[in-house]
């Protein structure tokens, strides 16, 4: 940062910046507990002379939640979990349901960035035919943002008394929620011209009678993948072309990213991961109310709550199995590594 010119470049500031930032929001966590170590200490003297009173109760909550709050820190060290989040929502087969859940889903997690203090900005909306809608696009931006909404990823299931029939009957819609890692700049992908179809169009979502009048929505297809974005969220093409962009290269990122570590666990002879296309969530609005995470088994009566964007208990219990995930994995090799060179000894013997 003291190198000649660093501030006059922000393509490479900003990301050592942001990095920093990360890094110092740690090291005032640490700090914070390091001093409270020595007040816990006396305060366990002072229980153990039966003198604690509501303070110490207090004091002991309060350590208690930093510890949380550290422990799930360390839970986010993967390579990206500090980076800004995209999330598309796309609704599944049965029309207007499905798009109606879409668009609940949809209000779900901007009321859970709102309670978050992340940054949130609508890159594209699809309006469904009658309600809901056909996609939806967010860059959610704020400490650690991938990191928390990957856990997200993948179908939602919705059952409840559909208001949409006229004779009130039980339903079952789906949508699929997918969440990128917002790519910077510095990111070196190719992409070729050749690979590209664009197209424009007019954007259906609010903005005045420009954005609806002009040609200025553009839709990205990557041919050799057929992976499709499209932004419509700004006035100008040329802005909603460099953000889909943009977009483009978060999923060709992130699909490169998916395919290292389903060989790595191919090599280390593990099954790679199949869930990001399997249900990972129920919503049941009847005939009893319940979330439950299929991955976890975490659930919770309060679905308007949760629809309310009280996530934060879902996704740390999916951190905290992937954590276990991974100690128990980390466990098997440091096994395998330990017997190999008895089984080596006795071949010998």
């Amino acid at each position: 940062m003291a190198e000649p010119g660093f501030w006059e470049d922000p393509s490479r500031s900003a990301p050592i910046l942001k990095r920093r930032r990360a890094v110092e929001r740690r090291v005032a966590m640490l700090g914070r507990l390091r001093e409270q170590g020595g007040d816990l200490e006396a305060w366990r003297e002072l229980i153990a002379e039966g003198e604690a009173d509501a303070e110490a109760v207090e004091f002991l909550d309060q350590l208690e939640r930093e510890l949380d709050k550290l422990e799930l820190r360390l839970m986010l060290s993967g390579e990206d979990d500090d980076k800004p989040a995209l999330v598309g929502i796309h609704p599944g087969a049965g029309g207007t349901e499905s798009q109606d859940w879409a668009e609940m889903l949809l209000r779900m997690y901007l009321r859970y960035a709102e309670q978050s203090d992340w940054e949130v900005e609508l890159l594209d909306r699809q309006e469904g035919e009658e309600a809901g809608i056909k996609s939806a696009t967010l860059a959610v931006r704020g400490p650690y943002a991938y990191g928390y909404l990957k856990a997200e990823a993948g179908v939602h299931r919705l059952v409840r008394i559909s208001p949409f029939d006229a004779q009130s009957r039980r339903h079952t819609s789906f949508a699929s929620v997918d969440v990128y890692p917002e790519v910077d700049d510095d990111v070196e992908i190719e992409i070729e011209d050749k690979d590209l179809r664009i197209d424009t169009y007019r954007s259906s979502g609010a903005g005045g009678q420009h954005v609806n009048k002009t040609e200025s929505a553009v839709r990205i297809t990557h041919l050799p993948t057929n992976i499709v974005v499209s932004c419509q969220n700004e006035r100008s093409q040329m802005k909603n072309r460099a953000t889909a962009m943009k977009m483009l290269k978060a999923r060709l990122y992130d699909r490169e990213m998916k395919k290292r570590e389903e060989e790595q666990a191919i090599r280390e002879g593990e099954k790679p991961d199949a869930g990001w296309g399997s249900q990972i969530r129920s919503y049941v609005l009847h005939p009893y109310r319940m979330v439950k995470d299929h991955r976890t088994g975490f659930e919770m009566g309060d679905t308007d709550r949760v629809l309310d964007g009280h996530l934060d208990p879902f996704i740390e219990a999916w951190l905290r199995s992937r954590m276990g995930e991974s100690a128990r994995a980390e466990g098997k090799k440091v096994a395998a590594r330990q017997s190999k060179p008895a089984a080596q000894q006795t071949q010998t013997a």
